[in-house]
């Protein structure tokens, strides 16, 4: 073993083995983005952009058109053998045109997801600094952690995302407060 293994695999045992020490002095780890998108403001925002027009008419011609692209290129496999060079040129032509336009139409439609959790991000970003500040102050959280990627493992009882997800929906149902 190299000696650079050996570090790291004493270092992963000793974050191992003190963990439970470290989640008894206040850490915690959330995963903001499933907070937000889990709550019902947002699957209602996203329910909302379903039945908008532009956003399911993109949607049913990207539909129509990848099972145009499926099918030609489906037909130019079974048919090669009887096609000539130019007429192989050309479905492949149409193949990639056909490509093109769903390349298109994903982004546009992936676009519109993007402005609506944006949206959402934006609507419920004032409350959830709120509903976090409270988290950090009634669980004595001294450390919060990102949940993503780089993080190589987390006590599941240390995650706020759920918690985080049902205040924002209390909060988004409760009367607004008159000012």
């Amino acid at each position: 073993m190299t000696n650079k293994f050996k570090f790291n695999l004493i270092v992963l045992s000793v974050l191992f083995l003190a963990l439970p020490a470290i989640s008894a002095n206040g850490v915690a780890v959330i995963d903001m983005r499933t907070a937000v998108l889990s709550t019902q403001a947002a699957q209602d925002a996203f329910k909302a952009l379903e039945e908008d027009a532009d956003y399911a008419a993109n949607l049913e011609e990207a539909r129509s058109i990848q099972a145009e692209r499926q099918t030609l290129a489906e037909n130019l496999q079974k048919d090669a053998e009887t096609l000539s060079q130019a007429e192989i040129a050309e479905v492949q032509r149409d193949i990639q045109e056909k490509t093109k336009d769903l390349e298109f139409l994903a982004s546009k439609v992936q676009a519109a997801q993007e402005e609506t959790a944006q949206r959402v991000f934006a609507e419920s970003g004032p409350e959830m600094q709120k509903i976090i500040g409270e988290l950090i102050a009634a669980k004595q959280i001294t450390v919060l952690l990102a949940k993503n990627e780089t993080l190589l493992f987390s006590d599941p009882s240390l995650d706020l995302t759920d918690d985080v997800t049902s205040m924002l929906d209390v909060a988004a149902n409760e009367p607004a407060s008159s000012e």
